[in-house]
């Protein structure tokens, strides 16, 4: 079975800004605005000012394309993120992620594979959620298997208890982090807030920690990163608080919004702030 380096021997540095890039609507998605150069565009646009302003990594996601498919996302939404992707790897040397809204995880691994990209982001891996798209089921027998297939180098990073989203079930944060990383075998976890921007509870990051932390005894794959809310002002007590590594969307972007682009000034703030919690 293909296994991938540790997820974060896959970073230079030791704590790693992971920055996103939402995509806005593609082609088939309703908001579309019938503009394929401009999707280009704004994607390189974004990715330069990201890793040029010290930025670690970067996840490429469809948040666009909303209302989301539940699960299977149809060809046409591979085909586009897959270029889109290609084209993200070509143009940076910091490792990219891929996550496809939803949970498809089956397609965030294939383009992963085809584009060269070195992690994929899995909204609900094991377990249920209750969300606005319906009762979401983890595929992570699935999604371990299709790795080995494609032979992919590919590193899987899933959430626990994802945001705009209830699990269904065990609600105990902590024995949700320890199925993903033992049972589901994923490479690293997530903990967020609520939704989208929203700070995720220091408790849980501290609790998640703990659990991955004794983990790493028996396999040292598993890292965890906070995946909303980080901000200038909380990078520091997020790694303060066990996180290996943060994801930042919203506060990277001009005026704070999340659909706008990129803002070099607030990834260089950011960055600069990691770096001073570490000193």
């Amino acid at each position: 079975m293909s296994t991938p380096p540790p997820l974060l021997d896959r970073f230079d540095a030791r704590h790693p800004v992971v920055g996103m890039i939402h995509l806005p609507p593609l082609p088939g998605a309703p908001a579309f605005d019938g503009d394929r150069d401009a999707l280009h565009t704004r994607l390189l646009e974004d990715a330069r000012r990201l890793e040029t302003n010290g930025i670690d990594g970067i996840v490429l996601e469809n948040f666009g394309d909303a209302p989301f498919y539940p699960e299977d996302v149809p060809p046409h939404v591979v085909a586009e993120m897959t270029a889109l992707a290609t084209s993200l790897t070509s143009a940076v040397d910091v490792p990219v992620g891929i996550n496809v809204l939803r949970n498809d995880a089956e397609a965030a691994l294939s383009i992963a594979a085809a584009a060269d990209a070195a992690f994929v982001r899995v909204n609900v891996h094991v377990g249920a959620a209750a969300t606005d798209q319906g009762v979401l089921e983890g595929r992570a027998h699935e999604t371990l298997r299709l790795r080995d297939r494609l032979e992919a180098d590919v590193s899987i990073l899933a959430d626990v208890h994802v945001k705009h989203a209830t699990p269904v079930g065990e609600g105990n944060i902590q024995q949700a982090a320890l199925e993903t990383v033992e049972r589901g075998r994923a490479d690293g976890v997530i903990v967020s807030g609520r939704g989208t921007g929203a700070e995720a509870a220091l408790e849980d990051v501290e609790r998640v920690s703990s659990v991955v932390e004794t983990e790493r005894a028996v396999d040292d794959r598993a890292a965890v990163f906070v995946g909303s809310g980080v901000t200038t002002e909380t990078v520091g007590n997020c790694l303060e608080s066990g996180a290996d590594g943060v994801i930042v969307g919203t506060a990277l972007k001009e005026g704070g919004e999340t659909t706008n682009p990129v803002s070099s000034d607030r990834v260089a703030e950011l960055v600069a702030a990691r770096d001073s919690s570490l000193e």
